[in-house]
């Protein structure tokens, strides 16, 4: 599998504190499955990093995978805020592409007042950028007006969604959005988001056999995110359908911690 989006870089954002938790990370994610993983620290006003500053990162990081004989690809990338994608110069936008292919990793915001998203987005649009969102399930204003959501997919953008949403640790709500969303067809991608190994793990492919996602996990996992990395054409869906997604089973999970199922 191909995970887009991880925040496994130590000492940058809110994931590791330090390399050794970055390894117990892509441990985590390489016993999961994963064969490629991206990192994508924010790249934010909380957090204001550069492409100079996350390639030297990951490129220390990797030389400690490859000691540590992990069979796992970790490539540089980055999670931009919607805000910063607008202002930062081409150039550097060109330096924070996801895997260094043509596709940018943008965050919409999570303020429920935000408006003007779709503005926005089909702005770096017309400047020539290809645009992947991370996690629009989590989003309110995509939450309160799905429509928004439709015509960005129509005009290309594609969408990259946490598989913890899938099984409810977002919340019920995001669960069902995110449900929706996968039935409409409007996911083209599932990552893990992850941030360490147990609150926020790096798993997608229990998440997706848990709702029964069948033979559509491959490409949302591996021939969607392999063309995001290589620039090619993006595959068509298969012929999946998914007309009884299950339900998170068991428990659901909010903020990293158990609660039980509703």
């Amino acid at each position: 599998m191909i995970d887009l989006h991880s925040h496994v870089v130590p000492g940058i954002d809110d994931g590791p504190e330090n390399i050794e938790e970055s390894v117990v990370l892509a441990r985590a994610a390489a016993a999961a499955g994963t064969r490629i993983l991206v990192a994508t620290p924010y790249v934010s006003r909380r957090y204001p990093n550069d492409s100079t500053t996350i390639a030297g990162r990951v490129e220390a990081l990797n030389a400690r995978l490859v000691s540590e004989h992990l069979a796992l690809e970790l490539r540089a990338g980055a999670e931009i805020a919607l805000s910063r994608a607008i202002e930062a110069e081409p150039e550097e936008l060109e330096r924070l592409t996801l895997g260094g292919g043509p596709w940018l990793l943008v965050e919409p915001p999570f303020a429920p007042a935000a408006r003007g998203i779709d503005v926005l987005v089909s702005d770096l649009l017309r400047r020539g950028h290809r645009i992947v969102l991370a996690h629009p399930e989590r989003c309110p204003a995509f939450q309160h007006d799905p429509r928004m959501l439709r015509t960005l997919v129509g005009e290309g953008v594609l969408t990259s969604i946490t598989a913890g949403s899938l099984i409810g640790r977002f919340g019920t709500s995001v669960r069902r959005f995110s449900l929706k969303l996968l039935r409409e067809g409007l996911v083209h991608n599932v990552a893990s988001d992850a941030h360490d190994r147990y609150a926020r793990p790096p798993g997608m492919a229990a998440e997706l056999d848990q709702i029964g996602a069948g033979a559509l996990a491959d490409w949302l996992t591996r021939a969607v995110p392999a063309a995001i990395l290589e620039g090619g054409e993006i595959p068509s869906r298969p012929a999946v359908s998914l007309p009884d997604l299950k339900p998170a089973r068991r428990r659901l999970w909010a903020r990293g911690r158990p609660t039980r199922a509703v």
